[in-house]
């Protein structure tokens, strides 16, 4: 089975995923072509794992102040490039395509009448979960971004639903975790505003992941360049996180156990809602604005999460997709949730 895997690169959540998946298709020795688009070849890192893996430009989202705006969004994108991208990508040669919100190979394979598996955490969104920020136009992103004909929802609970529980590229080990050491990844954010309201808390450690900026330690502050190894590291030894409200890093931070503040990018239904799922799990706190008083009533708080011990969802289903029996994502589902201990 010849397999080719398109991967939405704007974000580091939908890489992390494809580094999970990656390692159980090495391990079946299957014949795998990766295709990223989103981010130029360049920006990418830690990309080894992935082989001679091609890019697209693709289509992507612009942000400004912590939200996504739709007028620069429109204004970057180049509709006739991606036409042109669709056009061009020769399936011919592959048997299926899977696709973590990669619009580029979406189109394709559905052009092409390939099989096409979707799966991720904007599929979920085509069952019975909660929602929140919907309108016409986040309606119409989730619908036609990329559209798949099998769409394997994830999320972390399953709320009655046939969805997985989330892909998850970390693994808990023996590194020691720092009391009120705190990682904080809000790349949407102002840099220079962030660190003014993080730096009268002296009383703990902010380790700040933002794109493009050297590394720098001031007081209570230290800031880093993006690096897989690096993040992975304050990741597991941080008692506490702050971050967006994608799906990724919050899965991450449930499986090890971690103290959670999230923040969503408004104009963003996803984000919206996977606020709202956390809050009715009781697995989260959440500020619409980086607000000091929510912030240190966080940091204060004695509530903690324990560890989730998700199942291997990475390896189920990519020895599923190789079973090549793609009518029973039902019944993987299920046997996957009998794996995990948590109820809501």
């Amino acid at each position: 089975m010849k397999i080719l895997y398109g991967i939405q690169g704007t974000g580091n959540g939908h890489l992390s995923r494809a580094r999970a998946m990656e390692k159980h298709f090495t391990l079946h020795n299957a014949d795998v072509t990766y295709l990223f688009s989103g981010r130029k070849r360049e920006d990418l890192f830690g990309m080894d794992a992935f082989g001679n893996f091609e890019t697209r430009r693709g289509m992507t989202f612009s942000f400004n102040a912590g939200k996504i705006s739709y007028p620069k969004t429109l204004a970057t994108n180049n509709l006739v490039k991606f036409v042109c991208e669709v056009l061009t990508l020769d399936l011919s040669a592959y048997d299926v395509v899977i696709n973590d919100f990669e619009p580029v190979s979406a189109w394709a394979a559905r052009l092409q009448g390939k099989q096409l598996i979707c799966f991720g955490n904007q599929p979920a969104f085509h069952h019975d979960i909660p929602v929140a920020g919907s309108d016409l136009i986040a309606r119409q992103v989730l619908k036609y971004f990329a559209p798949g004909r099998i769409n394997i929802g994830l999320h972390w609970h399953h709320f009655n639903q046939p969805i997985l529980p989330p892909i998850i590229h970390v693994d808990a080990d023996e590194t020691a975790v720092i009391d009120r050491k705190v990682l904080v990844y809000l790349p949407f954010e102002n840099l220079d505003n962030l660190v003014a309201v993080l730096q009268a808390f002296t009383g703990f450690q902010f380790y700040i992941y933002s794109s493009g900026h050297a590394i720098t330690d001031n007081g209570n502050i230290h800031v880093r360049p993006f690096s897989l190894d690096g993040f992975q590291y304050d990741l597991k030894s941080a008692s506490a996180v702050m971050c967006n409200a994608g799906f990724e890093l919050p899965s991450e931070c449930l499986q090890l156990g971690k103290k959670l503040l999230v923040k969503p990018l408004h104009n963003q239904m996803e984000q919206a809602s996977n606020v709202l799922a956390l809050e009715r799990l009781g697995l989260a706190t959440s500020m619409q604005q980086v607000d000091a008083d929510v912030i240190e009533r966080w940091l204060l708080a004695h509530n903690t999460n324990q560890p989730m011990n998700y199942p291997d969802v990475a390896a189920a289903l990519v020895a599923w997709i190789l079973a090549g029996d793609w009518d029973t994502s039902d019944s993987l589902a299920s046997g996957l949730w009998e794996d995990t201990a948590f109820a809501m």
